[in-house]
């Protein structure tokens, strides 16, 4: 008996590895943006802080990372092409970017990024125990019968044996320090629940694609100099 398995989710997860200096100069920098937050009423005991909910939603402008986000589009070329999509007839923009900060049991809730195409976290601080990232399947293409791999009670019955990879609905990626993951920005994710964090910093951002050129093409954004503001 063979297994076919298709229609993967392809995350792409890599190395950046910026000296010791730049590093502090980004940690310190992410640290005045929380003690200087827009909107801190927002934030609850038991969520992460945010900084595009804080008013600091551009860092990709900000001096302090701009070498980190030269590493960065390089792998967002590599991700295009692992998916085999042209970068030459695509404009690529970095739309929004953004830190977050995870202390103790905060968490990122489950979520999506409905705005854009590409999305991405990078780890600048990171400890071995910190909480990883968390990617969630909304298709359920093993469950034969509806619910029945979300259901507790099927595996406290047995029906369900155990949860493996033909059946798992959600599963873990194991993070280190300057590591960088790339996926779609529809992909349903979150950071695992009660694990203590000690000052966990990512940085994030929202990716859109564009064509240079929309003539003959039927789906995709066309270029920004066709649109017409209202």
């Amino acid at each position: 008996m063979s297994i076919i398995n298709l229609f993967p989710l392809t995350i792409i997860k890599d190395k950046i590895n910026m000296n010791d200096n730049e590093k502090v100069k980004m940690i310190e920098e992410i640290r005045l943006m929380k003690k200087n937050s827009k909107n801190k009423d927002y934030q609850t005991q038991s969520n992460a802080w945010t900084g595009d909910t804080q008013g600091y939603e551009f860092i990709h402008k900000n001096k302090s990372f701009g070498k980190l986000f030269d590493e960065i589009k390089k792998r967002v070329l590599e991700y295009l092409k692992c998916v085999e999509i042209d970068n030459k007839l695509i404009d690529i923009y970095i739309q929004r970017s953004w830190a977050t900060i995870s202390e103790g049991e905060e968490r990122i809730k489950k979520h999506r990024h409905f705005q854009s195409h590409i999305s991405f976290a990078y780890y600048l601080k990171k400890n071995k125990e910190d909480s990883n990232l968390v990617v969630f399947d909304e298709s359920y293409k093993n469950e034969i019968m509806p619910g029945i791999f979300r259901s507790d009670t099927a595996l406290q019955k047995g029906i369900v044996k155990k949860m493996n990879q033909f059946n798992v609905t959600q599963a873990i990626v194991n993070i280190e320090e300057d590591d960088i993951v790339i996926f779609p920005s529809k992909t349903i994710h979150s950071t695992q629940p009660s694990k203590s964090n000690k000052e966990r910093i990512s940085i994030s951002a929202d990716i859109i694609c564009v064509a240079k050129d929309s003539k003959l093409l039927e789906m995709g954004l066309p270029p920004l100099n066709e649109w017409t503001r209202i």
